[in-house]
């Protein structure tokens, strides 16, 4: 049985790093949005955000748009030329994504350094991709309402989960290289 352990023990070390980590950053994600009582950032301070620099992108591409507070649930409804066209929630901010993210990246670890900086860029970059997916999203709902099942379920997760996916391939073939160079 113990060489079942040795023979898998960079899988079982892969598995449970990457639990532990997802774990943890799910728990403090989980423990924000408890104590986030929405009465200066409603709902939460990331979620308003998101949707404020959503709105601000909409509004640089030539539509002009307003958010505020949904009276009926936690959410920031965004309108498009006084159209509601989408509700900004708490999983569009990104942060449980980027917790999946690092939780990877983490459980395949590198040196300090260049994980570290690979969390920091990739992070970022989803942040980003995610506030343009909200834009896009936004002015597509508003142009062409009638394919609002297919840019909310399938083309705009397609996205924001693809980029996660080619951001752990590079990490993938980048950690493999560096493994190789160390031998």
């Amino acid at each position: 049985m113990f060489s079942i352990f040795k023979k898998y023990r960079l899988v079982i070390k892969f598995i449970i790093t990457f639990l532990l980590v997802y774990g943890i950053g799910s728990g403090i994600y989980k423990f924000y949005l408890d104590v986030s009582d929405g009465s200066q950032f409603y709902p939460d301070y990331l979620t308003n955000l998101v949707a404020k620099q959503s709105s601000a992108m909409i509004n640089s591409f030539g539509y002009p748009t307003e958010i505020e507070p949904h009276k009926l649930e936690p959410s920031m409804k965004l309108m498009v030329n006084n159209k509601f066209v989408a509700r900004v929630v708490e999983g569009c901010n990104s942060v449980s994504v980027i917790i999946l993210f690092i939780s990877f990246v983490v459980a395949f670890a590198g040196s300090f350094k260049a994980t570290f900086f690979y969390v920091l860029a990739g992070s970022s970059l989803i942040y980003a991709v995610n506030l343009i997916r909200i834009a896009i999203l936004s002015i597509g709902l508003y142009k062409y309402p009638w394919r609002s099942e297919l840019l909310h379920t399938v083309i705009f997760p397609l996205i924001i989960y693809g980029l996660v996916f080619l951001l752990w391939m590079v990490w993938v073939h980048y950690y493999s290289r560096q493994q190789k160079a160390n031998e």
